[in-house]
Formats: C-alpha cells, sequence, structure tokens
C-alpha cells in the first residue's frame, strides 16, 4: 500500500523520508527522522516502534546497516515489515520481509534508499533511485523527484491518497513536517504545491524558535 524514500544531503547533512499509500495518514505512522542522526521510513504491515527504535540505536553509535540487523534480530514479527534506514555514514539500508503484500521491491543508491509493496511493478524503487541521483538542489525538492517519478513508474497497484515529507537539519525537531493526509487528488502534487509554500519560510520557523526578537512577520492581520 506505500512506496518510500529515506535519505540525506552529502552536502548540508540533512536527513529527509517521505511516504506515500492509499492509506489515510501514511506518515503519521510510517516516517520517522533525527537530526544528526539518521531518517528511518517503516511500512508494509505497519509497526511504528521500528522508527524511533533504529534512531535510539544510530544515535547510540551503530551503522544504519548494524541498526537494520538489530530490529530484524529482535522482532519476532519482522517478515511483516519493510525498513528504510539511513544514517551519518550515508549508506541506506533496506529490508522487505517474506510476507510483504503484493508486488514489492528496494533499492539503494548514493546517499539514498526506496522501497514499495502492492506496486503496480517491481521496478518503482529503482526508479525513485534514479530520479533522486538525477535532481539536484535542496533535499526537500529531491525528494519529491522521487516521489514523481515512483507515480510515474507505475506506483501503487491503484490510486494514492496520503503523503507526507520530514526533513531534519541542525536543530533537534523536525525543519520541515508537511502532509496530506488524505485527498482524492493528486497527493504528490499536493505536497510538492505546500512545499513550494513552506520552502522560503522554512528557515523563519528556525529564527522564530531561537532568536524570536529578529523574527520576520508575514503581514497577517493583527500582526504589528
Amino acid at each position: 500500500m506505500t512506496f518510500s524514500i529515506v535519505a540525506r544531503c552529502a552536502d548540508t547533512g540533512m536527513f529527509g523520508v517521505s511516504v506515500s499509500s492509499s492509506s489515510p495518514a501514511v506518515a503519521a505512522r510510517c516516517a520517522f527522522a533525527r537530526a544528526g542522526v539518521g531518517a528511518i521510513a517503516s511500512q508494509n504491515i505497519t509497526d511504528p516502534t521500528l522508527g524511533p527504535l533504529g534512531l535510539d540505536l544510530m544515535a547510540e553509535g551503530a551503522s544504519a546497516e548494524q541498526a537494520l540487523a538489530t530490529l530484524c534480530d529482535s522482532s519476532e514479527l519482522i517478515g511483516y515489515r519493510q525498513l528504510m534506514i539511513i544514517g551519518n555514514d550515508g549508506g541506506p539500508s533496506v529490508f522487505s520481509g517474506a510476507k510483504t503484500l503484493g508486488t514489492y521491491g528496494d533499492a539503494t543508491g548514493a546517499g539514498v534508499g526506496c522501497a514499495g509493496n502492492l506496486l503496480s511493478n517491481p521496478k518503482v524503487p529503482q526508479a525513485m533511485v534514479d530520479a533522486f541521483e538525477l535532481a539536484d538542489g535542496h533535499l526537500g525538492d529531491r525528494l519529491l523527484v522521487a516521489m514523481q517519478a515512483a507515480l510515474d513508474a507505475g506506483g501503487e497497484e491503484g490510486p494514492v491518497h496520503s503523503i507526507g515529507m520530514m526533513l531534519t537539519d541542525k536543530v533537534s525537531w523536525p525543519v520541515a513536517d508537511l502532509r496530506i493526509d488524505w485527498t482524492d487528488g493528486d497527493p504528490v502534487a499536493e505536497l510538492r504545491s505546500l512545499w513550494e509554500i513552506y520552502k522560503p519560510q522554512m528557515n523563519d520557523y528556525v529564527t522564530r524558535a531561537l532568536d524570536p526578537a529578529s523574527s520576520p512577520s508575514y503581514g497577517v492581520p493583527g500582526d504589528d
């Protein structure tokens, strides 16, 4: 029911994850990232506890590969899960359990890992990796290029209805956590529109937290 991507920007050290599904509010259950640590997508028959557990392991020094191995060894139900993990070493690690639903696949590249289930064809994750590696610009832009490439390659067997994107940078909270929790339209296009609104303001919201006296206003009614 899902295709997703985790990635690290080699230039900035930012982490990002994006996930789309036919299910509602997919990112609330499947997308995890922590500044300075890594990003994880946990999907298929979802266990949301795996994301924080994997991030904790990497915060303690484990590589993405080591964190994935520990999660697989410690979960009796791991055969139902798909996991994509990336950490500061930049090397992604991906896993698709034997009970992953429908047509599924996974792929990795330089600083990026992708996977999906109930896909129209198993080539979708590789198309995402290829698109991400060819794209340039902000990490958020590259993630959305990859998500569009998933749709162009066939995407899910049926229509997707939700999507989310999380980005972390140098502060302890996500600098972007954008979601389309349900739409009968095109969630990837709707998230792209939301990102274009949010992207120019993203750093200003960090400033508001760290130095509110110098934070800009946006001319909203009542803001003097």
